[in-house]
């Protein structure tokens, strides 16, 4: 599971307005039996470890993340690296607001890495957000401000899938005293779709993903999760072909549990 640090800094400057003063830095560090970005898996149902870290100092927040990704998603590469940094707009009681920009790289990732070869394209993205949170829950929107993870006319789409946009909701409800419910709900909107059909007459790869999160924080820094997450679209989904071999295939969306352990310092 990937840290929303805007999300998260938001709905933490809703809950304390003091979260707007001082400075201060704090690492992560996960280990998750998959890795799921937006409903779809990463690691191609295989488990990662992830960590990064993260600074504050009143209104700015910046930070990094890592992860192991799979190479049949990203030949040539087997990490992700995000870089991010944010402002927080405002902080009245119970509301807050935050925008930024988020980037992801894949170092050695390129389609020209592929088998058979493609041509020369790097998936590296970058997405501008703004987020709006009110106690335990944040509303954020976020838009690829180059094309959508590789996606563009040499893979086949009818145009550059700059403009893909994704909406979300995250909450947090609070069970008992170490215990907590996170659901999610988001869309991804493809600004682009596929010029030529799947041999199933798949074009649009547009999707919704929803799941629940079961908490458990056996002290402050320490969380166990366990989960459930679905993702629509099969028919785009169920069938994707690995980057490195046409012959293997795979479901990285519909429904998939995972398991979680994550610690903060």
């Amino acid at each position: 599971m990937k840290p929303h640090a805007v999300t998260l800094l938001c709905t933490l400057m809703a809950s304390s307005p003091a979260a707007f003063a001082g400075s201060s830095l704090s690492g992560n560090l996960a280990l998750t039996s998959d890795y799921l970005f937006r409903g779809l898996s990463q690691t191609w149902g295989d488990p990662a470890l992830q960590g990064g870290a993260d600074w504050n100092a009143g209104r700015l927040h910046a930070g990094a993340w890592a992860s192991n990704v799979s190479h049949n998603s990203y030949p040539g590469g087997g990490v992700e690296v995000d870089v991010f940094g944010d402002v927080g707009l405002f902080a009245r009681g119970d509301w807050s607001a935050c925008a930024g920009l988020y980037s992801y790289w894949y170092p050695g990732a390129n389609l020209d890495r592929a088998r058979p070869p493609l041509g020369s394209r790097s998936l590296d993205t970058v997405e501008a957000n703004v987020s709006l949170a009110w106690k335990g829950w944040t509303v954020k929107y976020s838009r690829a401000l180059t094309d959508y993870f590789g996606a563009d006319v040499e893979q086949g789409y009818t145009g550059s899938t700059r403009g893909t946009q994704y909406l979300q909701l995250d909450g947090t409800l609070p069970l008992a005293r170490r215990w907590s419910l996170s659901p999610h709900l988001g869309y991804t909107d493809y600004r682009r779709g596929l010029g030529t059909p799947l041999v199933n007459g798949a074009r649009d790869p547009s999707y919704a993903d929803y799941g629940l999160t079961l908490n458990y924080s056996p002290k402050d820094a320490l969380r166990l999760g366990l989960g459930i997450s679905h993702a629509t679209n099969d028919a785009f989904y169920a069938y994707v072909v690995s980057f490195r071999d046409p012959v293997e295939v795979k479901n990285l969306g519909g429904t998939r549990a995972f398991v979680f352990l994550s610690a903060t310092f």
